[in-house]
């Protein structure tokens, strides 16, 4: 308990504007909760719309030096950053498993993953790439020159309250762009303390600027307002994504959305089993499931179901412990709150009530805090909820199918469309699989496909636009053409 005072104590309670700790206007505050026990934690400072503008202005102040600063010289204050953040590891993980309540090895990989979006994009600032080439006409010469999109608003989530940062900040700044971050209001201590990194690490006053609210419309509509702001990128739920978009289309802002989702896997007769299996693993308890790839549904061919149902629910028997994030014997932590307990507990409770089986779990156990064992449902009927809503929770519904096309038209049967998982040892079938799935990312006999360097985002009410790769960067830069005689 020494150690986890120390943390709280050593991170920043304020706002963090212009490269320093500042109270909100009025000096209000609100509470940070712990999801395994329900205390509160602490208290940081509760913006409001003024403090929204002041963290704009200095982004806008900083914004022209920082687009001229050498890429280069960008680059290697961002690697910097990850050879902090690298150092800090343990810092880092232990601040998220407190405000979040993931387990610590789980927040280790978060750590892990999070810091290599600066050192992805420390490499990517010098590879801003234009081009130069004559007119076909012969009339004259054409130039394409890409340039920082300006001021930018970040949006993020509390379920990786270190990675949903860092995959926007990244390529913002290795792009030339200053950025305004308002981390989730449950979990708001890590991006303060990355805050505080980055300015040690040499970043400029100005450039990020964390804001802290508890009442997040209303600190941002000022700055959807303000024609000084050049860009939103926001993850989360598909509801607010939507609102935000409206809001941001009275000035035509440019947005990139990483929405909800609804993550089929699908297991082929012609799979290795116990592979799917450990994929499956990954798939759904990964964060505890409450990640937008976690598997939402279990579409299992009906040669196999019996077999993977059995050895999935093994699987978890002996591989899960259920306790406090912070237990280095816990393998899956709480959920983040009372209200997302509800949920989970609802939507299984929906399917039982459909003809449902449960075959491990389903009911979460006694306070204090906010637990849901870990939870596989077989025979789920196909107009049960937790089939077409995000579950966000350690539950595995299992459904089967009896040919390739029922089952990729049972994967395909949602409105959204993020990652979807495959598993088959037929090539022609795997590539054939993935590209009729609709969804922006396919994993092929993988439980877990995020990397830096490859682009990240969905298609259909899983939102636009991508973070990572090659493309990451894209999302921060206009295209200007030249034309020259």
């Amino acid at each position: 308990m020494g150690s986890e005072r120390e943390l709280l104590e050593s991170v920043p309670k304020q706002l963090w504007i212009a490269g320093r700790p500042v109270d909100a206007t009025g000096g209000g505050t609100f509470p940070v909760h712990n999801p395994a026990t329900g205390e509160v934690l602490t208290h940081v400072a509760d913006a409001t719309p003024e403090d929204a503008v002041r963290a704009l202005d200095a982004a806008v102040a900083a914004q022209d030096e920082w687009a001229a600063t050498a890429a280069r010289e960008r680059g290697e204050i961002l690697r910097e950053v990850f050879e902090q953040i690298t150092a800090r590891a343990e810092e880092f993980a232990l601040l998220m498993t407190l405000e979040m309540g993931k387990a610590l090895p789980e927040s280790r990989n978060e750590v892990r993953y999070g810091a290599e979006f600066f050192r992805w994009f420390s490499e990517e600032a010098a590879r801003v790439h234009g081009r130069y080439l004559h007119a076909p006409s012969g009339t004259g010469r054409i130039m394409v020159h890409k340039q920082p999109v300006g001021p930018c608003l970040a949006i993020t989530p509390w379920n990786f309250p270190l990675a949903m940062g860092t995959r926007k900040i990244g390529p913002a700044l290795a792009a030339g762009c200053t950025m305004i971050v308002k981390p989730a209001s449950a979990t708001p201590l890590t991006m303060l303390l990355l805050a505080q990194l980055c300015s040690a690490a040499g970043l400029p006053d100005g450039v990020l600027s964390v804001v802290t609210s508890s009442r997040s419309g209303a600190v941002t509509q000022p700055l959807l307002d303000d024609p000084r702001l050049r860009k939103l990128t926001f993850t989360g739920s598909t509801e607010v994504g939507k609102k935000l978009v409206e809001k941001s289309a009275n000035r035509l802002l440019r947005t990139s959305m990483e929405l909800g989702g609804n993550a089929p896997f699908v297991v082929f007769e012609d799979a290795d089993v116990d592979a799917a299996v450990q994929g499956a693993m990954l798939a759904k308890l990964r964060n505890g499931g409450e990640a937008c790839t976690a598997a939402n549904r279990f579409h299992v061919h009906e040669s196999v179901l019996e077999e993977f149902s059995t050895k999935l629910v093994e699987a978890m028997s002996s591989s899960v412990r259920l306790g406090p994030g912070a237990d280095p014997d816990t393998t899956l932590g709480p959920l983040i709150n009372e209200e997302q307990l509800h949920t989970v507990s609802e939507l299984v409770d929906d399917a039982v009530a459909a003809g449902a089986r449960v075959l491990i779990g389903g009911k979460a156990p006694a306070g204090p805090g906010w637990f849901y064992p870990a939870t596989v449902l077989r025979d789920v009927p196909p107009q049960a909820r937790i089939l077409r809503e995000e579950v966000f929770g350690p539950v595995a519904p299992i459904v089967g199918f009896r040919t390739e096309a029922e089952g990729l038209a049972a994967a395909n049967d949602t409105e959204f469309g993020l990652v979807s998982y495959v598993y088959t040892r037929d090539l022609d079938r795997a590539m054939r699989i993935a590209e009729g799935l609709e969804s922006g990312m396919v994993g092929v006999n993988r439980g877990v496909i995020s990397d830096p360097a490859a682009p990240f985002g969905g298609v259909k009410q899983s939102g636009f636009g991508r973070e990572g790769g090659t493309e990451g960067i894209e999302e921060y830069l206009s295209t200007k053409y030249i034309a020259l005689t």
